[in-house]
């Protein structure tokens, strides 16, 4: 008898369509019952170095660990992991798998409204004080402007709504982590939100809400959003990396840069490396677990 071969896992793109397709439907739209004043033109912000110094979800991740929900241990290691992987750039299919199917582990058997009331806590001691002024002014002019304003993050929705929500903006699309009656599985639906998947998002969010792409804005720090920038008419660099800012003066994008010298070239280096590292550790979801 031939033995059952494994599932294969499912296409990239696909998960990356499901991923947007997921964020899109879960998007918290505050005017819903009101018509913009302008309705087809919108605004799309990255979250990480470009509304936020630093990386969202390691904000997010050194606050669970304050309320003990993993180790250190586990946390370093999984940014070694993750480190290791960047470096050489090669990836053991078997462990991208793993880390696809425990993304965001760390929150399974907890409830979506313990993450939210967490998430708000996390985000007046460890974020408020670093979004990006400049940013927000570029947000507050398109809301000015009668336009919908939208972040667009890999990290967990809940916490992209939440940072939305205090800035006064429309609503946010982040990754998806699945429940059951309010409980987290453990599981994603689709994949992170996260370069093909973020444009994705925006395309989904665009037929749904009635939007000409051509006429909206999109804002980020990375090369990595390359496909979300592309989308729009109107893409803008903030304190980009060396290839997106190379590529922004290519196309004559905009640019702009909130960083003074010294620290834009720590970022470079150092979170590009670090920081990097580590927020993408927890982000691709190494199965932790809150210590019972």
């Amino acid at each position: 008898m031939t033995p059952e071969r494994p599932r294969r896992p499912q296409n990239l793109q696909l998960r990356s369509v499901l991923a947007g397709e997921a964020a899109a439907a879960a998007a918290e739209v505050e005017t819903a019952l009101s018509t913009p004043a302008d309705s087809t033109s919108a605004a799309f912000f990255d979250v990480d170095n470009t509304v936020m110094q630093g990386a969202s979800i390691f904000h997010l991740a050194r606050g669970l660990h304050r309320r003990q929900f993993f180790t250190t241990r586990e946390i370093l290691g999984a940014a070694w992991k993750q480190a290791y992987f960047r470096v050489v750039g090669v990836e053991d299919p078997d462990h991208v798998a793993d880390a696809r199917s425990s993304a965001l582990g760390f929150i399974e058997g907890h409830t979506v409204a313990e993450l939210e009331e967490l998430g708000e806590e996390i985000f007046d001691e460890a974020m408020a004080h670093r979004i990006w002024p400049g940013t927000r002014a570029l947000a507050q002019l398109h809301l000015d402007q009668g336009q919908r304003v939208w972040l667009v993050t890999a990290a967990p929705v809940e916490i992209a709504q939440i940072i939305a929500r205090r800035l006064g903006l429309t609503g946010a699309m982040g990754t998806v982590a699945e429940h059951v009656d309010g409980v987290y599985t453990g599981r994603l639906v689709g994949d992170l939100l996260h370069g093909p998947a973020k444009a994705e998002a925006v395309k989904a969010l665009a037929e749904q809400e009635g939007l000409d792409l051509s006429r909206c804005s999109a804002y980020s720090d990375s090369y990595n959003d390359l496909p979300m920038l592309t989308l729009v008419g109107d893409p803008c660099a903030i304190n980009p990396d060396s290839r997106l800012r190379a590529h922004a003066r290519a196309e004559g994008w905009r640019i702009r840069d909130y960083r003074t010298g010294r620290k834009a070239a720590r970022t470079g280096l150092v979170l590009g490396a670090a920081a990097g590292a580590f927020s993408g550790a927890v982000a691709a979801g190494v199965a932790l677990r809150r210590r019972r």
